[in-house]
C-alpha cells in the first residue's frame, strides 16, 4: 500500500530529502531511498510498503532478544521489505535484500495488527524480521494503536533512524532491541555500508526518551572479534546505558555473501562475556548457542539462578513479585510482570 512518508523534505528540480534516518537520502523522480521502499513521486516521497506484511507470527518475546521485558511473555511480530543497511551476513536478507516486486507480502492495517495481537493472546507488538525504520509510518501508527489497546510494543533494530522520528514515536515504543554490529567505523563501512556513529548516538537518545533497551552484538570471527573492540563497546555501554543493560553477544553462522567463515567458536563468546563483566557490566548473555547456561539470568551479587531458559523462552523464574532475588534481596532490574505469577 502507497502512503505518503513522514520526515521529509521537498528540494529543487522535484527532489526530496528523506529524513527518517542518518543516510539523510537525497532523492530524485521515480528514484528510491537506499531502503529500497520509499520512492520519490513527482516531488512527494512516499512509503510504498504501508500494511504491507512479509512475516508475522507469534514468538517468545525472548527470541527478539529481550530478556529484561515482560519475560515469558509472547509478542506478535510482523515485517515488511527492504532495509537501510546492505549487511554481507544478514540473516534475513530474502526480506531486506529483495526488489519489493519479487517478494512476497500481504496486506495487514494497523487495526487488523493489534486485533490479530489480542485474539493470539499476546502482551505485545513487536516489529522486527527487517529494519522497522523503514517502514516507520506503519509502525507509528501500529503502535499508537497498541498502546491505545493496552499493548506493549518493540523495535528490533540496527539503530540508524533519526533522532526526529525516534523522538515521535517514543511515547509508544516500550522496547528496544539494537544491534550494535560492531564497535568500528571500518566495519560498518564494509560490512554494513553505513556508519558506527549514528547507532550510538541512536541507542543512547533512546535510553534518554525512557524506552528499555538492550544490546545485541553478533561476534563474526576475523570481523568484530577482538578482546580489544569487545573491551571498548562493553566500556560504551556501561558508561553510556548503565551497567544493569543487558548486553547480549550472539553467534554468527556463515550465511548470504560470508559463507566463507566458520561459525562463532563459544570460546570466543564466553570470552566476550568476561570482558564485559571485567568492565562493569552486570547482565551478560551469550545467544544462539543452545542450552548455554549464560542463556540465563543469574543475581549479580549472589549468583542464583533467577530465570532460566531454554529454547529462547523462559522454563523457571524465581525473582519475587517485587523483583528481587529470593536468596539476597538484590533488586533485578525487569520491566514488567512475569505472566506466570497469579493476579489473585
Amino acid at each position: 500500500m502507497i502512503h505518503e512518508a513522514m520526515f521529509y523534505e521537498k528540494l529543487r528540480e522535484n527532489k526530496v530529502r528523506c529524513s527518517l534516518c542518518a543516510h539523510r537520502c537525497k532523492i530524485a523522480p521515480g528514484k528510491r531511498g537506499i531502503c529500497g521502499v520509499r520512492e520519490n513521486c513527482e516531488g512527494s516521497l512516499f512509503s510504498l510498503v504501508y500494511g504491507t506484511v512479509s512475516s508475522e507470527g507469534v514468538e517468545h518475546i525472548e527470541k527478539k532478544p529481550l530478556f529484561h521485558f515482560y519475560p515469558g511473555s509472547f509478542a506478535y511480530s510482523v515485517g515488511t521489505i527492504g532495509c537501510n543497511f546492505r549487511c554481507k551476513h544478514c540473516q534475513n536478507w530474502t526480506l531486506s535484500q529483495v526488489p519489493l516486486e519479487e517478494a512476497y507480502t500481504a496486506s495487514l492495517s494497523p487495526q487488523q495488527l493489534v486485533q490479530q495481537t489480542k485474539m493470539a493472546g499476546c502482551q505485545s507488538v513487536s516489529f522486527t524480521y527487517n529494519e522497522p525504520t523503514v517502514w516507520y509510518e506503519y509502525t507509528y501508527d501500529g503502535a499508537k494503536l497498541a498502546k491505545e489497546a493496552g499493548l506493549m510494543t518493540s523495535y528490533v533494530t540496527n539503530g540508524y533512524i533519526s533522532p526526529e522520528a525516534l523522538e515521535k514515536i517514543a511515547p509508544y515504543l516500550d522496547a528496544f532491541s539494537v544491534d550494535i554490529k560492531a564497535f568500528t567505523e571500518e566495519f560498518y563501512r564494509d560490512i554494513c555500508s553505513a556508519k558506527l556513529a549514528p547507532v550510538l548516538e541512536t541507542t543512547l537518545l533512546a535510553k534518554k526518551l525512557g524506552i528499555h533497551v538492550e544490546v545485541v552484538n553478533l561476534i563474526i570471527p576475523t570481523h568484530n572479534d577482538s578482546s580489544d573492540e569487545i573491551r571498548e563497546l562493553s566500556r560504551w555501554v556501561c558508561k553510556n546505558l548503565g551497567k544493569d543493560t543487558p548486553l547480549h553477544f550472539n553467534r554468527f553462522y556463515p550465511h548470504y555473501m560470508m559463507k566463507d567463515l566458520f561459525p562463532t567458536p563459544v570460546e570466543t563468546l564466553d570470552r566476550a562475556r568476561s570482558i564485559a563483566l571485567e568492565e562493569g557490566m552486570r547482565f551478560v548473555y551469550v545467544g544462539n548457542v543452545a542450552g548455554h547456561p549464560h542463556e540465563n539470568t543469574y543475581c549479580p551479587e549472589c549468583g542464583t539462578l533467577l530465570i532460566d531458559r531454554g529454547f529462547m523462552e523462559v522454563q523457571e523464574y524465581n525473582i519475587s513479585p517485587e523483583k528481587t532475588c529470593p536468596k539476597c534481596g538484590e533488586h533485578i532490574p525487569i520491566v514488567g510482570e512475569y505472566p506466570g505469577f497469579s493476579k489473585a
